[in-house]
């Protein structure tokens, strides 16, 4: 189900790997080792907001969003789930799922612009991308993080 033109925004290409695709959203891991922190992107070209996606769309990207959010809170027992679509600096829709701990090191304030980031070793992001695929079902589907 992806738009022949879309083209993931360079800034989220810059800072996240590819977990996989899912039936509308391409699944991120962004390259911040101190959270949990997935990104969905809808596959659909010159889209900023959620009301642009037809109402199938919309009705698909809460199906992925929900098995998302389920697959972390299981996979990391998280005290809280942030889910946002900011887009201030990165205009292309994308909607960010972050499981949050009391211990985590920005609690209980939001995330972003808090701390440099702190990237996986390549061996970590492996595992994580790999855990995560086989939970949200994307063994045989997903490309490979580049």
């Amino acid at each position: 189900m992806t738009s022949l033109s879309f083209t993931l925004h360079p800034q989220l290409a810059a800072d996240t790997l590819v977990v996989g695709n899912l039936n509308l959203c391409q699944v991120l891991l962004m390259n911040e080792s101190r959270y949990p922190w997935f990104i969905l992107v809808p596959q659909r070209a010159k889209i900023s907001e959620i009301y642009q996606l037809t109402n199938t769309e919309r009705a698909q990207v809460w199906e992925e969003s929900d098995l998302l959010s389920r697959q972390l809170m299981q996979l990391f027992q998280a005290d809280k789930l942030n889910i946002a679509a900011l887009g201030n600096l990165v205009p292309q829709l994308h909607i960010h799922h972050i499981a949050r701990f009391k211990t985590d090191a920005a609690w209980p304030t939001p995330v972003w612009g808090k701390f440099k980031p702190d990237a996986y070793t390549p061996a970590a992001a492996e595992q994580l991308i790999q855990t995560m695929r086989q939970a949200l079902g994307l063994e045989l589907n997903s490309p490979s993080p580049a």
